[in-house]
C-alpha cells in the first residue's frame, strides 16, 4: 500500500477533496516561481513506457519504476502537451473540486477542446489527447483520476447477499445487492465512497461475460453458494477492478475468475490480478493479488469432454499466447504448462461451451466441483 492510499483511508471525502486542491495549487505556485525566476517552466512526470515497468514478484503486481522525465513549456516537442496538462489541472480544480462535482472524460474533452478566445484552432483535437493529459496529471500528483473527480463510463454488474452504502454528496444510499433483479447492481466508475455492510458472502466469482453472469443469476447460483457474482463485460473497467480489490483486501474473502479458454480471456484475468503495463501507476489500487483463476483452462477441454465444441485458434491467438508465455507474471509452472498445452492443441473454448452438456451444467456441476476441489490456477 502506498503512503497516499494509507493516508486516504483515514480522510473524509471533504479532506481528500481539499488535499487535491492544495496539491494542484502547489503545482501552480511552483510554476509561478519559475516564471519569476526566468526559468523554463516544467513538470516532473514519471516515465510510463515499457522501459519503466517492472513486475514485483513479492507484491505480485506490475508496477511503475522510478524513472522520471521533465516536460517543458518552451520546447517544441513538449509545449502542446504541457499546455493541455495545465488545462486539465485548471478544469479539475476550478470546475470540479471547488464545486464538489464529477465529470466524464468526454465532458472534460469538450470543455477544453477550444479555449483560446478569438482563435479557431483547437487546443485539444481529439479526446485521446485530453485522456493522456489526465494521466500526466494523475502521475504528477501521485494520485488517481477518481480523486480528481473524473469518471470513465461505468461497466460491470454485481448480485449477491451484500449491502453497500453509496455516499453521494450529502446523501447516503443503502443498496441491497440481493434485491437487484435480473440485471444486478451496476458498478459505478468511482467506488471510493462505497462502504460494505451486512456481508453474507463467502467468496466472489468474477465472470468475464455478461451472458455467464445472467445464467448464474437466473439459476440463483449466488443464493445457493453464498457468493457475490460479478461480471466485467470483457476487459474490466477501473471501477470494477478497484471494487474487487477493496472487497478482497477489506473483507478478506476469496475471489475467483471465470473467462473463456483463450489468451485474451487469460489476459483479462491477469490485469485484474497483477495490473497492466498501461496502468502500471495504478496497480497498487487496481491489482488483486489474491485472485485465483478458476477456468476455463485448456485442461478443462479434455477433462470435461468439450473437444467437439471448441474453436480453432487463429494466428493472432497463437501470437498472443507466445507473448504471454514470456511475461514474468505468467512464469509459474502451472501457467507455463497451460500455455504450452494451448500452443500444442491450438484450440479455444468459450465458457458457454459447457451449455452443450446442459443449460445449467455450469451452475450445478462445473463451478461447484471446481471450487470444492480448489481446482484453480495461481
Amino acid at each position: 500500500m502506498t503512503k497516499t492510499e494509507n493516508k486516504s483511508k483515514t480522510q473524509t471525502p471533504e479532506e481528500k477533496r481539499e488535499e487535491m486542491q492544495t496539491k494542484i495549487s502547489q503545482l501552480g505556485s511552483e510554476l509561478v516561481k519559475e516564471v519569476d525566476a526566468g526559468d523554463n517552466l516544467h513538470i516532473d512526470i514519471p516515465v510510463r513506457g515499457s522501459a519503466n515497468v517492472l513486475f514485483d514478484e513479492k507484491q505480485k503486481k506490475i508496477l511503475l519504476g522510478d524513472k522520471m522525465s521533465k516536460r517543458y513549456l518552451f520546447n517544441v516537442a513538449h509545449a502542446r502537451r504541457f499546455m493541455q496538462t495545465m488545462l486539465v489541472a485548471s478544469y479539475v480544480k476550478k470546475d470540479l473540486l471547488e464545486n464538489n462535482l464529477t465529470a466524464t472524460l468526454r465532458d472534460l474533452y469538450y470543455a477544453k477542446k477550444r479555449t483560446i478566445k478569438g482563435f479557431k484552432e483547437d487546443t485539444i483535437d481529439e479526446q485521446k489527447e485530453s485522456d493522456l493529459a489526465i494521466v500526466d496529471l494523475e502521475v504528477a500528483m501521485d494520485s488517481f483520476r477518481e480523486r480528481l473527480h473524473l469518471r470513465a463510463e461505468p461497466k460491470g454488474r454485481m448480485a449477491g447477499d451484500l449491502t453497500v452504502l453509496d455516499r453521494v454528496r450529502n446523501k447516503v444510499d443503502s443498496i441491497d445487492l440481493s434485491r437487484m433483479g435480473s440485471g444486478g447492481w451496476a458498478v459505478p466508475s468511482i467506488v471510493e465512497q462505497i462502504e460494505f455492510k451486512d456481508v453474507g458472502i463467502e467468496y466472489v466469482l468474477v465472470a468475464e461475460k455478461n451472458a455467464i453472469f445472467d445464467r448464474l443469476n437466473e439459476d440463483g447460483y449466488w443464493k445457493k453458494n453464498k457468493c457475490l457474482l460479478m461480471t466485467t463485460a470483457g476487459q474490466a473497467a477501473r471501477g470494477a477492478r478497484r471494487l474487487l480489490q477493496r472487497i478482497s483486501t477489506e473483507l478478506k474473502i476469496p475471489c475467483y475468475c471465470l473467462t473463456d479458454s483463450d489468451p485474451y480471456g487469460w489476459y483479462i484475468y491477469s490485469t485484474m490480478k497483477y495490473g497492466s503495463m498501461a496502468l502500471a501507476h495504478e496497480s497498487n489500487r487496481l491489482g488483486c493479488p489474491d485472485l485465483k483463476f478458476l477456468g476455463m483452462s485448456t485442461s478443462d477441454i479434455e477433462h470435461y469432454d468439450l473437444r467437439n465444441v471448441t474453436i480453432k485458434a487463429k494466428e493472432v491467438d497463437i501470437k498472443r499466447a507466445e507473448e504471454m508465455k514470456a511475461y514474468a507474471w505468467f512464469k509459474s509452472k502451472e501457467w507455463q504448462s497451460e500455455i504450452n498445452l494451448f500452443l500444442e492443441k491450438k484450440l479455444k473454448a468459450e465458457i458457454q461451451a459447457l451449455s452443450s452438456k446442459s443449460l445449467q451444467y455450469i451452475s450445478n456441476s462445473y463451478l461447484p466441483e471446481k471450487i470444492k476441489n480448489q481446482d484453480f490456477l495461481p
